[in-house]
């Protein structure tokens, strides 16, 4: 996806700051990363184009997924190699018979690989798969029991779509008390508009939205720094 920023007129940017807005977060004491629904039913197969991948699954965002895999797994890995929590969520296909979809379009899709991770980013043992019926990764689940049991009070988040299952649970997630950071390049939609207005509102309102190499600074930087001395 483009740079999403340049899809916000400068007017609203210096609006939204004169009123206040666009404040910024530090981070706690320990983060956790939530990878938000990155299965195949919202991927779709790589090398497909959008229509394609529609057509495989028509929850799907695909070329847009493909190009923030590698940032995932980037992203994914900083956090295995520090040892921090790591959660991942998927569409609770069987419970959702009975709770209703996620959102007015259900899943269109009841594939046995709808919920496959994608190879690039497969979790380990050591990770938490969550299911879920709706778009938060919190409504109506443990997580939040989960995060103050491993004490993590900072919450990292990637995944898909940027306008659904990405900003609900951080909208969550900022409302349960935790410090929100959002990895743009890490997160993807099926529309353009659709991330970069999230994005920007996200910013806004809930947390703070930064790139990959901004993120690892933050958290990684000075853990790089005492294992080169």
């Amino acid at each position: 996806m483009s740079d999403w920023r340049t899809m916000i007129p400068e007017s609203e940017h210096r609006f939204f700051k004169k009123a206040g807005f666009m404040g910024t977060l530090k981070p706690g004491r320990k983060a956790g990363l939530i990878v938000v629904d990155v299965t195949m039913g919202f991927c779709g197969s790589k090398g497909l184009t959008l229509d394609e991948a529609v057509a495989e699954y028509p929850t799907a965002c695909g070329p847009s997924s493909w190009v923030a895999m590698p940032k995932i797994a980037r992203l994914i890995g900083l956090f295995r190699e520090a040892g921090l929590p790591i959660v991942y969520s998927l569409a609770n296909l069987p419970d959702s018979v009975f709770a209703g979809n996620a959102t007015k379009s259900g899943t269109g899709s009841r594939k046995t690989t709808y919920n496959d991770f994608p190879s690039e980013i497969t979790p380990t043992k050591a990770d938490w798969v969550l299911a879920k019926t709706k778009a938060s990764a919190f409504f109506q689940t443990s997580l939040t029991a989960y995060l103050i049991k491993e004490g993590v009070d900072t919450l990292v988040f990637c995944g898909v779509s940027t306008s659904g299952c990405v900003r609900a649970s951080v909208v969550d997630g900022f409302s349960h008390g935790f410090q929100t950071f959002v990895v743009d390049e890490c997160c993807f939609d099926r529309s353009e508009y659709a991330h970069a207005a999230n994005l920007f509102d996200m910013q806004a309102k809930y947390a703070v939205v930064q790139s990959l190499a901004q993120t690892e600074a933050m958290f990684f930087g000075k853990r790089k720094l005492a294992a080169a001395e």
